[in-house]
């Protein structure tokens, strides 16, 4: 033992009172400057005694002399010679010992690259370095935590490791706001928070972690220390296609999931991610989509908003189990052929106390003025796309969903919002830029960083929901585009309910409406969307929508996506949809499997899979998507018959195939269409075949073409056309 230092009582009452900005400065080991001795120091308000125990060889520890009280939990010991490795072991209030590594005896975690890169703007992996990572240190076995608060005085990590208590273990400030510490002895499992005190109006708040790997379930909100690297993972074959394959020119049929209520277990369960891996791949590989996209599963509080007010960026939503499980889930999938897209909410964020808003008692994520900070109408907040550290935190975000889930694309939600100042706001509730306009340049320049790399990742896709004319959503950063690889198509999905929600009697009235989108098709690389937002909030189901009896109701439909999957562009289908659902979605119950107990609801579904068995087999249907080269009308004018007749093309002249649309109820005999080759047609698809629920009307599985031209082609057939039905025709090869 030996004379110790005298410690300012200030500072051990900032320690005691948990408000010292630097506790590195004060606990942990110390050498006494002009001696040969060091000194341990440790704040243990949970001990009745406390001993550093070098060896064998135990050194009781004492309250300070200037501690405010006796027994205050602030503990020291001097002892000679050059300080060494120790552990403290303390008697608790049960009269037990045990013993503990002490967190402030660890160095400084976060290299000064890291730290520079995180400030520049630039941390794109910023997730290997911030949040809670099990590690291993000096030998000893615990996790890192690492947090930016820039306007906090102190940050604490807090936990059921410490009991709660938000005093124990400050952590140490790092250039540019950033805070860390290492704690020994805590692993995978433990639940944490981050108890923040600012230097701005006295703020404090528990925050969940903004890069926490995994969090408790719901309504519960703290984050949980994961290790995301031990799953081991079984895709590789997956992996590996992926990243030589241009889906560009390949076939993309994507169903949409919301995971909560697309298979309910008993008593209205959820299904987890483990569960739903089996009974989600054998049905989409059965119907054969190529793409599961799952609406959000980035951890939320709010279920009701299916995902899409994210409090959780870096965790899987723990509702259906834990990283491991959803990992699983995509490698199911994986294993299946079939890719794996994710929603991603990169626009806006809810207001909850515990999330990211007012992070460190002050607009650190969002913009402090609500005119360019607040979405008055989702009641969440915007992202400062223009601020370094939420650039480095958003791209972030994106690449690992990408890389540590094996992500095959991100939708991204709501780009309209991100890309205008205005965008849902009165005049006066805006902020110009600084060229006086309305695009959000911070936003624009955050989109084409966030495409950049994203698309650095082999094979991965990024899908843009765009609803306005913005120019070059889907094309190349390099030519003054997003960057994205393909957009939703809004304004066909708009068309194409307008016109089938009318009476058939009307249509040739409002024919454009069927063929207005072809004179846009090929300004971006669209998507097709039937997505959830049209099956909701008092719009009906998809055949709900549909006029007439139950026979036309199905015959709508059945001609709807016939069209839609033999227009250009990618095609992307919510569930439910597929198998005729009356009742528009409803988060809080299931889908409606009950109803294939039904011939006319067998057949829809069979009517989708005999599409998705065509958009497969044909290069025609998918592999010239984004050129007119891959498009040809026949005859758009029959508006009288409400019938419209076009060619889809592969890259080879001779692979097409003709389609012959009826938006009628009304048989079309004897009808000529204008045909490519004076060959023989089979009909590689009747959607009024009584195998999809029809009336069996056609033409006895093929027809003949002969060489008399007609609608600028040098040949036609005779066709008998079903009532409203779509008949795709082949050319037969012998």
């Amino acid at each position: 033992m030996a004379a110790g230092s005298k410690i300012p009582r200030e500072e051990i009452d900032a320690i005691l009172g948990g408000y010292h900005g630097d506790p590195f400065a004060i606990l942990g080991p110390h050498k006494l400057v002009g001696t040969e001795n060091w000194e341990v120091r440790a704040f243990l308000p949970q001990a009745l005694m406390a001993r550093v125990v070098i060896g064998n060889q135990a050194y009781a520890m004492t309250s300070a002399d200037n501690a405010v009280t006796t027994n205050s939990g602030f503990y020291v010991v001097s002892l000679t010679g050059e300080p060494q490795p120790y552990i403290l072991e303390i008697k608790l209030w049960n009269e037990e010992w045990t013993q503990l590594e002490d967190a402030y005896r660890f160095p400084a975690l976060s290299t000064n690259f890291d730290l520079h890169l995180h400030g520049e703007g630039t941390l794109f992996h910023g997730y290997d370095s911030f949040g809670a990572h099990p590690a291993r240190l000096e030998n000893h076995d615990g996790t890192r935590f690492t947090v930016w608060a820039p306007n906090a005085h102190t940050v604490s990590i807090t936990g059921d490791f410490n009991d709660w208590d938000t005093r124990r273990h400050p952590m140490r400030l790092r250039e540019g706001g950033v805070w860390e510490i290492f704690m020994p002895g805590v692993g995978e499992g433990a639940c944490y928070k981050y108890f923040i005190q600012s230097k701005e109006k006295g703020y404090s708040q528990l925050k969940c972690d903004p890069y926490g790997f995994a969090s408790e379930v719901s309504p519960r909100t703290g984050s949980v220390v994961a290790n995301l690297d031990s799953y081991q993972w079984n895709d590789a074959g997956w992996m590996e296609k992926r990243a030589h394959t241009d889906l560009l020119r390949q076939p993309v049929s994507v169903y949409e999931v919301h995971i909560e209520s697309w298979l309910k277990g008993p008593g209205n369960t959820w299904t987890t991610y483990r569960e739903l891996a089996e009974s989600l791949s054998t049905y989409v590989k059965k119907l054969g989509f190529t793409h599961v996209e799952f609406l959000p599963v980035a951890e939320h509080p709010f279920a009701g908003s299916w995902g899409y007010q994210v409090t959780g960026f870096f965790a899987p939503t723990s509702r259906f189990g834990g990283p491991a499980d959803f990992m699983f889930l995509v490698d199911r999938l994986h294993q299946e052929e079939i890719g794996v897209i994710l929603d991603w909410v990169p626009g806006h964020f809810p207001k909850d106390a515990h999330g990211l808003a007012y992070f460190d008692g002050t607009a650190l994520y969002e913009h402090e003025d609500s005119r360019k900070g607040e979405h008055r109408d989702w009641g969440t907040l915007i992202f400062n796309y223009g601020r370094n550290e939420v650039r480095s935190f958003l791209i972030s975000n994106a690449l690992f969903w990408l890389k540590k889930y094996h992500i095959d694309g991100l939708r991204v939600d709501a780009v309209a919002s991100m890309l205008y100042l205005d965008y849902s706001r009165k005049e006066g509730e805006w902020i110009p830029n600084e060229y006086g306009g309305r695009e959000n340049l911070e936003a624009i320049s955050f989109l084409q960083k966030f495409n950049e790399q994203a698309h650095t990742v082999p094979g991965a896709i990024t899908i843009a929901e765009e609803s306005t004319s913005y120019p070059g959503v889907s094309r190349p950063v390099y030519s003054g585009g997003l960057g994205f690889t393909m957009k939703w198509n809004m304004g066909w999905m708009h068309d194409m309910l307008k016109y089938f929600q009318q009476d058939p009697v009307y249509r040739k009235y409002n024919h454009q409406s069927i063929t207005f989108s072809m004179l846009y098709a090929f300004s971006e690389n669209f998507m097709l969307p039937i997505s959830h937002d049209e099956v909701v909030h008092g719009k009906g189901s998809l055949i709900g929508k549909m006029p007439g009896d139950a026979w036309q109701k199905f015959a709508n439909v059945r001609t709807f996506l016939a069209y839609m999957w033999g227009h250009p562009g990618k095609k992307l289908l919510f569930m439910g949809c597929e198998i005729g659902q009356f009742d528009e979605w409803n988060h809080n119950v299931g889908i409606q499997w009950d109803l294939l107990d039904y011939e006319s609801h067998r057949g829809l579904q069979s009517c989708v899979t005999a599409l998705n068995t065509l958009y497969l087999s044909e290069p025609a249907l998918y592999e010239v998507d984004f050129s007119y080269q891959g498009f040809e009308w026949i005859d758009f004018r029959d508006t009288e018959a409400s019938v419209i007749t076009f060619l889809r093309k592969g890259k080879h002249a001779s692979d097409h195939l003709v389609f012959i649309c009826n938006f009628t109820p009304v048989v079309r005999h004897n009808y000529r269409v204008g045909v490519p080759e004076a060959v023989t047609y089979v009909e590689a698809l009747n959607t009024d075949s009584n195998l999809f629920g029809g009336s069996n009307v056609g033409n006895g599985g093929f027809v003949v073409a002969h060489a008399e031209a007609s609608h600028g082609q040098p040949a036609s057939v005779w066709l008998t056309v079903p009532p409203l039905a779509v008949l795709v025709l082949k050319p037969l090869r012998t």
